[in-house]
């Protein structure tokens, strides 16, 4: 069955978006993926799953290494426009360093990084795994960069977001009727 994109299910996803910065025979590009995400600490690994025939899936599959910068909240116009061109068609780098975003070179790449993102990786290129629309490139996290203390953007819906009032534990006194309620019925 599929989930098409723009239905109401899948509308229902909440997730960050990636800055996916790659180099290749036209130079550095980059794209958003809301579909970034963490799926080890140690070691550090990162997956990224981009749409077939994308510039960025071609580069990766090339140099076999690619850029993780996690958009701040500031940065909704620079993630419109990496999303919303193709690299073969526009140099979007050039495009958003005229509008005055920064970049800066990878220690351990050749690849770019957003200067005041909330979070910047490097990755080497692990594995890449065919899952439909969509590849799913899986990388080791070859260096960590200082995070820039913003809060990291929130894609939903189409729509870009902002953290808001967070939700707190409940009270010790509900937590405790919790964990004996859960411990009642632990398996033996």
């Amino acid at each position: 069955m599929d989930l098409p994109y723009g239905s109401e299910q899948k509308k229902q996803f909440v997730t960050n978006v990636g800055l996916i910065t790659t180099h290749g025979t036209k130079g550095d590009d980059i794209m958003a993926s809301e579909w970034t995400h963490m799926l080890s600490c140690s070691p550090g690994i990162i997956s990224v799953s981009i749409g077939n025939g994308k510039t960025s899936g071609k580069n990766i599959k090339k140099t076999k290494e690619f850029g993780v910068s996690l958009a701040a909240q500031d940065q909704n116009v620079l993630s419109s426009i990496a999303g919303g061109s193709h690299g073969q068609e526009v140099d979007k780098i050039a495009a958003l360093k005229e509008l005055g975003f920064k970049f800066f070179k990878g220690n351990k790449t050749k690849c770019l990084l957003v200067e005041g993102a909330a979070m910047n990786a490097e990755c080497k290129l692990i594995k890449a795994i065919n899952l439909g629309t969509h590849i799913t490139y899986i990388g080791e996290v070859v260096a960590i960069h200082p995070v820039s203390g913003k809060e990291p953007l929130i894609y939903k819906g189409g729509s870009y977001w902002k953290f808001g009032e967070q939700m707190h534990r409940p009270p010790e006194e509900e937590m405790n009727r919790i964990n004996s309620v859960v411990e009642k019925y632990k398996r033996k």
